[in-house]
């Protein structure tokens, strides 16, 4: 096994896996072990009212029933967001110690309408959120209050571009894009943060994933850079689409729990790998099989329709 290749599949068990999280799972373990990489399995489990272990054992047994597997992580507890505080804490204090953080009281609200540009004639658009503009005697002010605030980096004026496996290149001017939150007003880490940490902490060096996240991959990228590490090869993949819209957790798509009733397991990945364009014909066949077939060359870049 050549361990220089690290991936990972890291599902948040917030809900039973679906389709789309299945064609990523997999794609991801072919990635790796076409590569003769290392595989581990993180479980973001940051959100204490939404994750449950119930869905973290259900996803493990999913997984090893589509055929995936696994060399490191779940159910090691230290693979598991939700004990690995310290660490956010660690990178949290050293991007404040760098001037990279500020406290937030907007509201969601006012988050979402200062993510908007204005319309033409209106006054310069400023992205970065209005709290970051406060003075240090205004800020201890509120601090003092009984509000707590939310955290956010304060991002640079800086085009930060990634090499995307499957998309190519993809910049973004973080100011532009906007400051983004750290830590929530309940005190839990957000998703960028927890990510960022994780991936560098654990040698992830190869980060498969939605296309719906490429947008994350500057800002996780600089995260990591500025905490000194070095940010993992991107590589994203077009989402699975049903009449309604992209596959979702939280609108009830059809879970892994009622696929198992209707597809062996075999038919299943025979499923997703036609559909990614792995295999020219739905056939069953197993994971294993198909990693001396896999590339992204097959692999459509638009989002698949099922």
């Amino acid at each position: 096994m050549d361990t220089r290749y690290v991936g990972r599949l890291a599902p948040s068990p917030s809900g039973y896996l679906h389709m789309g999280n299945l064609l990523a799972m997999l794609l991801a373990w072919l990635d790796c072990r076409a590569q003769g990489g290392r595989m581990i399995l993180r479980m973001e489990d940051l959100d204490p009212v939404r994750t449950r272990p119930e869905f973290a054992r259900a996803i493990a047994d999913d997984l090893r029933w589509l055929g995936l597997d696994w060399d490191e992580g779940y159910p090691d507890p230290a693979w598991s967001q939700s004990n690995r505080t310290a660490l956010y804490d660690e990178a949290f204090h050293v991007l404040e110690e760098k001037g990279l953080v500020y406290p937030c009281w907007c509201s969601r609200a006012q988050r979402l309408a200062a993510a908007n540009a204005p319309h033409p004639g209106e006054q310069t658009y400023d992205p970065r959120c209005r709290c970051a503009h406060m003075t240090a005697s205004e800020r201890a002010a509120r601090l003092a209050t009984d509000r707590p605030p939310a955290w956010k980096a304060r991002t640079p004026d800086e085009i930060v571009t990634v090499l995307d496996g499957h998309y190519g290149v993809f910049a973004e001017n973080l100011a532009q894009a906007g400051d983004f939150i750290l830590r929530r007003t309940d005190g839990v880490y957000a998703y960028q943060l927890a990510v960022s940490v994780d991936d560098m902490r654990m040698g992830v060096n190869h980060v498969i994933r939605g296309r719906d996240l490429l947008s994350s991959a500057p800002r996780q990228s600089w995260l990591i850079q500025t905490l000194g590490g070095t940010p993992p090869a991107y590589c994203h993949l077009p989402l699975l689409n049903d009449a309604d819209g992209k596959l979702s957790k939280r609108m009830g798509s059809q879970s892994t729990q009622a696929l198992r009733d209707l597809y062996a397991p075999e038919e299943l990945v025979g499923k997703l790998a036609y559909l990614a364009g792995i295999i020219p014909e739905e056939v069953p066949v197993t994971p294993t099989e198909l990693v001396p077939l896999f590339s992204w060359n097959n692999v459509p870049r638009e989002d698949i329709l099922i």
